[in-house]
C-alpha cells in the first residue's frame, strides 16, 4: 500500500488529484492537508510513501514546508504540483532534493507517469525542465538576480512581497528580527533594489508571488 498526501489549500485542485491516483496500477491511500500548518502537522505523525505538495499556501511557502520536511523525514519523497511555471520554481526545487515538479495544467497522464516513476525511487523530469537544467549546464550563470539568493533569502524576499513586517517574518522563519533584517539587506543587494515598492514590483513581474 503506496501512501500519499496532498497538500494544497484548494480543495477541488485535492479532489482532482485523488482522482487522477486512482488510475494508479498500485493499491494506495490518499491523505489530505488544506495548509501548511496541517502539512507539517501530517508529516510529523505519518509516515507517506510520497508528498505531492503546492508551492503557495496562505500560511506558508511550500519550499519552507520542504525544508522543514527534509528535517523531520529526511528520506521524503516530495513531488511539487504548482499553478507556477518550471522556470520559476523547479530549478530549485529539484536542487534542493525534491522528486519531481509538475504544473497544475499538466495532463493527467503525466501527474501517474511522475508518481510511478517516483514509486520505484527515480526523480521525474518533464521535458521543459530537462530543457531548463541542460541550459544551467551550458551557461551555469543564472539568468535572473533573485537565482542568486539563498533559499532563506528567497523566503525572506516573498514574505518581504506581501507586505509583513520584519517581526511577522522572524516569528514565521523562528529566527531573529536582526537575522531578518540581514537577509532583507542582502536581498535588496543582490536584486540591485532600494525600496519594497520596487520589490512587490519585481516579485509581481516575474510570477513569483
Amino acid at each position: 500500500m503506496i501512501r500519499i498526501l496532498i497538500a494544497d489549500d484548494h480543495a477541488i485542485v485535492r479532489r482532482g488529484v485523488r482522482d487522477i491516483l486512482t488510475e494508479m496500477p498500485v493499491p494506495i491511500e490518499v491523505y489530505e492537508a488544506s495548509s501548511a500548518t496541517s502539512a507539517i502537522h501530517e508529516i510529523a505523525n505519518h509516515q507517506f510513501d510520497i508528498l505531492i505538495l503546492d508551492i503557495s499556501f496562505p500560511d506558508g511557502n511550500g519550499l519552507e514546508i520542504f525544508n522543514q520536511i527534509k528535517n523531520i523525514r529526511p528520506n521524503s519523497k516530495v513531488l511539487f504540483l504548482s499553478m507556477y511555471p518550471e522556470e520559476q520554481y523547479a530549478r530549485r526545487a529539484i536542487k534542493n532534493g525534491a522528486f519531481g515538479y509538475l504544473t497544475k495544467d499538466s495532463a493527467p497522464t503525466e501527474l501517474v507517469a511522475a508518481m510511478q516513476s517516483i514509486i520505484s525511487g527515480k526523480k521525474y523530469v518533464t521535458s521543459t525542465l530537462a530543457q531548463i537544467l541542460v541550459d544551467d549546464l551550458i551557461s551555469p550563470n543564472p539568468k535572473e538576480p533573485h537565482e542568486t539568493l539563498s533559499d532563506r533569502e528567497f523566503q525572506v524576499m516573498l514574505e518581504l512581497a506581501k507586505g509583513k513586517k520584519t517581526s511577522e517574518i522572524a516569528s514565521e522563519l523562528l529566527i531573529s528580527p536582526k537575522t531578518v533584517s540581514t537577509y532583507r539587506a542582502r536581498v535588496f543587494e543582490k536584486l540591485n533594489l532600494s525600496t519594497t515598492a520596487e520589490l512587490v514590483r519585481y516579485v509581481m513581474v516575474r510570477g513569483l508571488k
